[in-house]
């Protein structure tokens, strides 16, 4: 989730200009979750720094080993137990710039990475320093258009993991699935690597192409796909409601949660109302998150005035978001249907529902991102994205690497996909109607019988 910060931060723009923060009426608050969103960059780490005073700690005598045991394994170095003098940084900064061998580097550059190597020592993934350039970019993919494969990457057991591929993405059409560990980038080792490297090598100009190394549960080696990239516009809202026998069940998909979540979500509920449907399915099977503010509207169609989440910091302080929907949904039979993809803010929106009994759960446990991302833009059009709390759903669960679990696990395995079947949907529609969807014979065998039947069209 990202916030905006106020205009307590003075960053630098460049080594010797200070460039503070925009004024608040210039910053878009924008509440979204940390995922680095479709794939976004961020320059290379360097080295960081820490400017200021480092906390005092009691000095501890080093590590030794004697008699075949490690003691003193929590011994505090030295270096930490002291000020930091920032006169080395200069006397590196130019000896780096006098000695390396390699074309001059630039001082802008220089100092872009020494910024994104300070935020990268506090050991978060989710929190990032993206220089304008990136910034840019990041904002952009927020808002639903972008160039690349169409995939959420993040950490996942400090393995290069797809959060979920975009529906009918490049990366979701050569067969890149929520789950899919990344070990190699264009025959590159990206094992240990960070997101920022990954993706990196990984975005590229529409038309161009690349290929992903990846391991999946179920197969005994990796797999190589090649992925051509393309230009993504991204509908963050699709409906459409489905009839099953004299009873209509409405379909509503989100995809993101971004600016224009809001108020394709309240047009979708105004269509599918008017059908008297027998229920809704909310499918948030792949969505990676988005904005915090687009989460608590969209559960403010179930809940009424009430919380949604809370946000816990780490002062101990609280800060509860009540709905201000118009809670249309509130007496319509419900299921949402989750899996490993459904991260973030829909883990939001799934907690919330599932806690205040307006809907039941349907699929595979959920990613489980439980942590809270401030984003502030910068005069000089960086950004920085940092953590800064936990959210809890509203009986208290905070959900960080745990996941939600749903109350009906159902799997969709690959020849589920591969006959054209959706048994997570299907559950769905059979809890709302007591009707159990057709179902197509699965692809293997269909194909091997050629004087079988036409297969049924599955109906969703």
């Amino acid at each position: 989730m990202e916030h905006t910060s106020p205009e307590n931060s003075n960053p630098t723009a460049v080594p010797v200009t200070p460039s503070p923060i925009k004024k608040p009426d210039a910053v878009a608050r924008q509440y979204a979750f940390g995922i680095v969103v479709a794939l976004a960059v961020t320059v290379s780490f360097m080295a960081g720094v820490f400017i200021g005073d480092l906390r005092q700690t009691e000095a501890k005598t080093q590590a030794v080993v004697a008699q075949g045991k490690v003691l003193n394994q929590n011994a505090t170095p030295d270096f930490e137990t002291h000020n930091v003098d920032f006169s080395a940084f200069w006397d590196i900064w130019k000896t780096v710039k006098t000695r390396h061998v390699g074309d001059p580097t630039s001082d802008v550059k220089m100092f872009y990475g020494a910024i994104a190597g300070m935020v990268a020592s506090v050991g978060d993934p989710y929190t990032v320093f993206f220089d304008p350039e990136y910034a840019q970019k990041f904002n952009k993919e927020l808002s639903g258009e972008f160039e690349g494969i169409g995939a959420e990457i993040g950490m996942k057991n400090n393995d290069l993991t797809v959060i979920a591929p975009l529906p009918n993405s490049p990366a979701d059409k050569a067969g890149i699935k929520a789950g899919d560990r990344i070990v190699g980038i264009d025959g590159k080792d990206a094992t240990g690597m960070i997101v920022d490297e990954a993706v990196s090598l990984i975005r590229g100009a529409a038309g161009t192409k690349v290929k992903l190394m990846i391991v999946r549960e179920g197969l005994k080696v990796p797999k190589e796909i090649e992925i051509t990239r393309a230009k993504i516009v991204e509908e963050s809202v699709t409906w459409k409601v489905d009839k099953f026998g004299t009873k209509r069940v409405a379909h509503i998909t989100i995809t993101h949660f971004n600016d224009k979540t809001t108020a394709k979500f309240a047009e979708a509920v105004r269509s599918v109302l008017l059908e008297d449907p027998a229920g809704v399915v909310l499918d948030i099977r792949n969505n990676p998150g988005g904005y915090l503010d687009a989460a608590v509207s969209v559960a403010g169609e179930w809940i009424n005035h009430d919380v949604i989440v809370t946000e816990k910091f780490g002062d101990g302080t609280k800060k509860p978001y009540l709905s201000e929907g118009l809670s249309r949904l509130a007496d319509v039979p419900t299921v949402v249907l989750i899996n490993g993809g459904s991260a973030s803010a829909s883990e939001i929106v799934a907690g919330a529902l599932q806690d205040d009994g307006k809907a039941k759960l349907v699929g595979e446990k959920s990613f489980g991102k439980g942590s809270v991302q401030d984003y502030s833009e910068f005069a000089d059009g960086s950004a920085l994205k940092l953590t800064v709390a936990l959210w809890y759903t509203p009986k208290d669960h905070n959900i960080n690497h745990d996941g939600i679990k749903p109350d009906v696990e159902v799997k969709y395995t690959p020849a589920d996909f591969d006959a054209g079947n959706d048994p997570q949907y299907n559950k769905a529609v059979e809890m709302l109607t007591g009707v159990a969807p057709a179902v197509n014979p699965p692809a293997q065998a269909a194909d091997t019988n050629k004087d079988a039947a036409p297969k049924p069209s599955l109906q969703k």
